[in-house]
């Protein structure tokens, strides 16, 4: 008589705009189908419920890329119990150098199976709503920056430089002495007017998202614990709940940490105990973000003030000791951003 695990399957799912290569796995890892089915939820679900001949499915799976996440929703709507998988740590699971759809599909499946699968968190439609508001600010922030530059190397290329009542670089006398001054000529007075008007723009369009960010979280109890916290703003705030979503979903402060890509990594060997920098893994976002709240903490907050200072008179850079600051910020505010979010379920 069959037992129930017998009538059970997996299934992995190798995603693409225009198709999804499906692929179907039994108990024992026999193969009950692999075929490439058109990327639309009527055509797969036909095509699963064909092929797993009434067995239950035990798990699914999809690799991380562009449209991996709504895809994995859908999913869910329809009651599978599928995750999103580290695309990285797969590719390095391979027993061969060989890349093929089918083969991406079969290892998704079969990583299921043996409850190997490097599962990513698959954040809620909101969430993922938040993150692409914050990392449009990001991207409009990094070109305002590139016109900046090429301002400023305009001015040297040119060798003028503003007068000293003018003041510091930026502020709104150095850039009214800009429009006016009779330095620059020709094309050069033309393009420089360019740069002006691509930076008022970028800048009235960066005031424009965060008075959208301010709208979208002011009902957000973690966005509004975290602006409590002096050195921490608006920006600030929504980054990390956009990026690091639920604190609830690591287990521990280090965890977190680790993830926002704060926590050195151990480059020790034998006898020789040695620190190799940051670890590369984690939210590189999270990481700048951090790092300048935590120069932020150190001015305003005299626990962060003597931990930086204190590593600063060992010989410390400024950097490793924000660095430093960073690392063990996170990891008391995950204890306390835990309790918030708990506390919000209930309410």
């Amino acid at each position: 008589m069959a037992s129930i695990a017998d009538w059970c399957c997996f299934v992995g799912f190798d995603y693409h705009d225009c198709f999804v290569q499906v692929c179907i796995l039994d108990e024992a890892g026999e193969v009950l189908g692999n075929q490439r089915v058109a990327n639309d939820m009527s055509s797969i679900l036909e095509y699963v419920d064909n092929t797993r001949d009434g067995r239950i499915i035990r798990g699914a799976a999809v690799e991380t890329c562009c449209g991996a996440s709504h895809f994995a929703e859908q999913l869910r709507n329809h009651d599978w119990p599928v995750e999103l998988a580290h695309a990285g740590i797969c590719s390095k699971m391979k027993q061969s150098p060989d890349k093929s759809d089918l083969a991406d599909a079969h290892l998704l499946a079969d990583l299921c199976r043996v409850g190997y699968l490097p599962r990513v968190w698959l954040p809620p439609a909101e969430i993922r709503d938040l993150r692409r508001l914050g990392r449009y600010r990001q991207q409009l922030v990094e070109q305002r920056r590139d016109v900046k530059l090429r301002m400023r190397a305009m001015l040297r290329e040119e060798r003028i430089a503003a007068p000293r009542e003018v003041g510091n670089v930026w502020t709104k006398a150095w850039l009214i002495w800009l429009k006016s001054t009779e330095s620059l000529n020709g094309h050069s007075r033309w393009v420089m007017d360019q740069h002006l008007a691509d930076l008022e723009r970028l800048v009235a369009k960066v005031r424009e998202v965060e008075r959208r960010m301010e709208e979208a979280t002011t009902d957000d109890p973690v966005v509004q614990k975290l602006r409590e916290t002096k050195g921490v703003g608006l920006v600030t705030a929504v980054v990390m709940r956009a990026e690091i979503g639920s604190f609830d979903r690591f287990a521990c402060g280090k965890q977190l940490a680790r993830y926002c890509a704060v926590t050195p990594k151990n480059a020790s060997s034998g006898k020789r105990q040695a620190d190799g920098g940051l670890v590369r893994a984690g939210n590189l976002t999270l990481r700048t973000m951090l790092i300048e709240a935590a120069h932020r903490l150190a001015r305003f907050q005299p626990t962060w003030k003597q931990m930086k200072e204190g590593l600063k008179q060992r010989g410390k850079p400024g950097s490793v000791a924000a660095a430093t600051v960073a690392n063990r910020w996170i990891r008391k505010l995950f204890w306390e951003m835990r309790q918030v979010e708990q506390q919000s379920q209930v309410a």
